[in-house]
């Protein structure tokens, strides 16, 4: 592994353990990045506690155990107990050597692949997806990327609304339009779903019938299944080309929807029951955990069969995790979905754990997130208050990145310029998104996410064609040569050091499921790479100098292109 990390926690460790014994090397270092070293070191304040030491004295002894040798050029006392650490420049230089000559940057394949579902996306039949749909899509997709790269088989699931109630009132719809002589308004998925709610709420004949229809599609009749296959055929249609858009990677074969799960809901519920997890209260079937309850103490149901007999989310949630875990044999599985969805959620883990269903050694997530605001900090709205088609939201974002670009590169011709803002529009509105902590509230800025300046993608896509500028005007696009860079002037330094923080980044990122990690690392390197370009000349500098900072700018390159594909970002090689 290509982590400077691993080497200086051996050596504290091994520091430790020369000058106060076995249990001292226990202690785990905790090393952080410092404006005052490369690296400084806090270990001497938990170890001052073990031992009952002063964390200064500690600090100091542990300084003298550290010589200078082949990775530790030096290591000093700093304040009440820190250590601050320098690192050799050739060590720096080998460690980018051997990060260029792996295709994978540093990062091992995944010493133990686990099988991972991560359930993402999963919009509704028969509705336009909109911004509602956007951070979920984006979210999931990332964390698909980044565990895949690692190496585990990612299952990706888009848990679509494809049953129940709606459906009566959608296919009846269909029938009405196929009786006045046409389907056509079923390719315009927001006006046909408005038109038959509309039906469905003023027309009580039509609701009548609606509801019969529920009745047949429940029992498998043949024509109904029909028509609810259409009305499935053409929404995935729609989604797949939003994501098309988007370069998300869902296809049509991950859709696993409500209805893959309806004929084991009956089953599911018996077998709650027989185990004593589920009982009669009201009518309804219902769950009731342990520490789930209400504002007045009272127990919340997780309620698994309705009054009326019929299933909701919470029986087809469980449903399709245990199908997860016992058929797709899903050692990890990720649920991207909105954080008022907590509580459902943690009950329909509790209750999968009592059953069963999920043993101790799966690991359940719910990657939770906040919402998109507008200008007005409020949800994110058009001026008439509907909510903001996601294919329009694309199709400003491309339109608005291509002014950017006619403006920045008005040279450049008009096919390369509408590619640019292709990759520039989309990835602008990827990173707004996935460059925040996920848990919390954005507001959606225009200005800002397509800014050339900051921590955006196009500041980011800016640093990366800059370095395959450099690389093309010197004739050496790829640097073959794995011979390690020189590091010696302090902006080589700076850009080395965030260069090998690519392999813990992702590994942290994999771990914590928060994409911002990637992209504050991205934009550190291209901050870091912004300096070196200014204070360290390449074309013009001399032989062995100008093929070291060449190999710089490559490896630059490289990092900057992986990181933004593990977000689900092209990076344009001219802008």
């Amino acid at each position: 592994m290509i982590d400077p990390l691993v080497s200086l926690r051996q050596r504290i460790e091994d520091a430790a353990r020369a000058a106060f014994g076995d249990e001292a090397a226990a202690q785990d270092p905790a090393i952080h990045r410092s404006a005052h070293a490369d690296y400084q070191a806090d270990i001497a304040m938990a170890l001052g506690r073990r031992l009952k030491k002063n964390p200064r004295e500690i600090a100091c002894a542990l300084v003298d155990k550290l010589p200078a040798d082949d990775v530790i050029a030096t290591a000093a006392l700093s304040g009440p107990g820190f250590i601050n650490l320098t690192l050799q420049a050739d060590y720096l230089g080998a460690q980018l050597g051997q990060m260029r000559a792996d295709a994978r940057l540093g990062l091992p394949e995944a010493a133990a692949p686990q099988t991972v579902i991560v359930d993402y996306s999963s919009p509704n039949v028969a509705k336009e997806m909109h911004v509602g749909h956007l951070r979920s899509t984006i979210i999931g997709d990332c964390l698909a990327r980044v565990l895949e790269f690692q190496g585990h088989k990612v299952i990706r699931q888009n848990h679509i609304g494809d049953w129940g109630t709606p459906f009566g009132m959608l296919i009846e719809h269909m029938l009405d339009e196929r009786a006045a002589g046409g389907e056509a308004s079923l390719r315009e998925l927001v006006s046909f779903y408005k038109i038959a709610r509309a039906k469905f709420d003023g027309d009580a004949a039509f609701a009548e019938r609606a509801r019969g229809r529920v009745v047949l599609l429940q029992a498998g009749d043949a024509e109904t299944l029909t028509l609810w296959r259409r009305l499935i055929d053409v929404s995935v249609q729609h989604f797949t080309g939003l994501y098309d858009k988007l370069g998300v990677s869902l296809r049509p074969t991950d859709v696993a929807g409500e209805s893959r799960y309806n004929d084991a809901l009956p089953g599911l519920v018996a077998e709650l029951e027989q185990a004593g997890l589920a009982r009669p209260s009201e009518g309804a079937m219902c769950v009731f955990l342990p520490n789930f309850t209400g504002r007045e103490n009272e127990p919340v149901p997780l309620i698994v069969r309705k009054q009326d007999g019929g299933y909701g989310y919470a029986t087809t949630d469980l449903t399709a995790l245990r199908h997860r875990v016992q058929a797709l044999g899903a050692q990890r599985l990720i649920y991207v979905v909105g954080a008022p969805q907590s509580q459902h959620l943690a009950m329909v883990f509790a209750t999968a754990r009592l059953a069963g269903w999920a043993p101790p050694s799966v690991r359940l997530e719910h990657v939770a997130f906040g919402s998109v605001l507008g200008p007005d900090k409020k949800m994110f709205k058009t001026r008439s208050g509907e909510s903001v088609s996601l294919a329009a939201l694309i199709d400003e974002g491309v339109d608005r990145a291509l002014h950017a670009v006619q403006t920045k590169a008005p040279d450049l011709d008009p096919a390369t310029q509408a590619g640019i803002a292709q990759s520039v529009g989309i990835g602008a509105i990827k990173y707004a998104d996935l460059s925040n902590d996920r848990i919390k509230d954005y507001v959606f800025d225009w200005n800002r996410m397509l800014a050339f300046e900051g921590n955006t993608a196009p500041y980011l896509m800016y640093a990366h064609a800059r370095c395959r500028s450099i690389l093309r005007k010197a004739g050496a696009d790829d640097v073959s040569t794995t011979e390690p860079p020189c590091i010696e002037a302090p902006a080589e330094r700076a850009l080395a050091l965030e260069l090998l923080n690519f392999v813990t980044t992702v590994d942290k990122t994999a771990e914590s499921l928060q994409p911002h990690r990637i992209c504050q690392h991205l934009y550190e390197v291209a901050t870091a790479y912004a300096g070196f370009f200014e204070h360290c000349p390449v074309l013009k500098a001399d032989e062995p100098l100008r093929t070291s900072r060449l190999r710089l700018c490559h490896l630059t390159a490289r990092v900057l292109a992986q990181g933004l594909a593990l977000l689900g970002i092209t990076a344009p090689d001219q802008m």
